[in-house]
């Protein structure tokens, strides 16, 4: 049995990698802070034989007994309201923590892949944006955090490959959603969803002229898996290339949930960009991958998903102790 050690394991993202490579007949070690995982996402694992969880932060050293064949770093926190509050963790991660699980995937000769984002682009000057783009990035702005620490990544990720010969893959990650993820962290899927199940009217930052493009959760799965099992070592997206508008997108989840409220509008944060939308060329020639899930339907499974919480959940905004160190 082939083993691998998901990082970030307890997460939105991380937790759905967990459940296909349980499916896929791997032994799965999860490893997760829970600084912004939560173990429900996952406790449905904990009675199988071949998962295991261990709680720990991998900026400390990260040691795994015995063999290990693949590593998936996807230890992050991943939405603004998180990275804002802690912009020392999300730093440290991207850039110790990917360090340590590069030195480990070095000592047990195994393959890893960490996920980047389409933060490395930026407010992108190039639209839609390839990988051959170098971006367009305040290092010193607030989502400098994690837009570098994103960077770095890359730029470790791909030493390490060239100098150690290391089995390295990049996920250059464009907006995904699904179930298992936070009401209220600050991503636009969420916020509007619970927005609407409240009653509340929904939040727009600056004119909803910006841009977005929205992977479900399956199809996102699916493009790292290939990725991993693929011989392609350079970074590739791997996205939804159907765009929307924020305001446009605003009114499809007003459509979608039936509800009466209006969109509101509020100043556009910095550095926010204007324009997000993969091109995947690559991962069409490369992968045979492209996203299956419309987004209508898509949305309509998370609409069910978020329905079904208590109400509690519902209203329960984000008030996690978070440390500044």
């Amino acid at each position: 049995m082939k083993k691998i050690l998901i990082t970030g394991a307890a997460g939105f993202l991380g937790s759905h990698l967990c459940d296909r490579f349980i499916d896929e007949g791997f032994h799965v070690i999860a490893m997760d802070n829970l600084i912004t995982g939560d173990l429900n996402n996952i406790s449905h694992l904990f009675s199988l034989s071949n998962f295991e969880f261990h709680h720990h932060d991998v900026t400390k050293f990260v040691h795994v007994s015995g063999k290990l064949d693949y590593i998936l770093h996807f230890a992050s926190p991943a939405s603004p309201i998180d990275y804002l509050k802690i912009p020392i963790k999300t730093l440290k991660v991207g850039s110790l923590g990917t360090l340590n699980l590069l030195g480990l995937a070095k000592e047990k000769g195994a393959r890893i892949l960490v996920a980047s984002t389409s933060e490395v682009y930026g407010d992108p000057l190039v639209h839609p944006q390839n990988e051959e783009y170098f971006g367009n990035v305040n290092p010193i702005g607030p989502r400098g955090v994690y837009d570098e620490a994103k960077r770095f990544m890359e730029s470790i990720t791909m030493a390490y490959h060239r100098h150690h010969g290391l089995d390295t893959r990049i996920v250059r990650i464009f907006n995904t959603y699904g179930s298992r993820m936070r009401l209220n962290d600050g991503r636009v899927v969420p916020a509007f969803m619970g927005q609407a199940l409240r009653g509340e009217d929904l939040t727009v930052f600056g004119d909803g002229s910006q841009s977005r493009s929205f992977c479900y959760i399956d199809d996102q799965v699916e493009g790292i898996y290939r990725l991993l099992f693929s011989d392609y070592t350079d970074p590739i997206n791997i996205g939804n290339p159907h765009e929307t508008t924020i305001k446009e997108f605003a009114e499809e989840i007003i459509a979608l949930t039936g509800t009466k409220q209006k969109v509101i509008y509020k100043p556009l944060p910095q550095d926010d960009p204007t324009q997000r939308q993969p091109d995947i060329t690559k991962a069409k020639e490369i992968l045979g991958w492209e996203p299956k899930v419309h987004r209508n339907e898509g949305l309509k499974i998370v609409y069910d998903y978020f329905k079904s919480l208590s109400p509690e959940d519902l209203q329960r905004k984000e008030h996690r102790d978070f440390s500044t160190k």
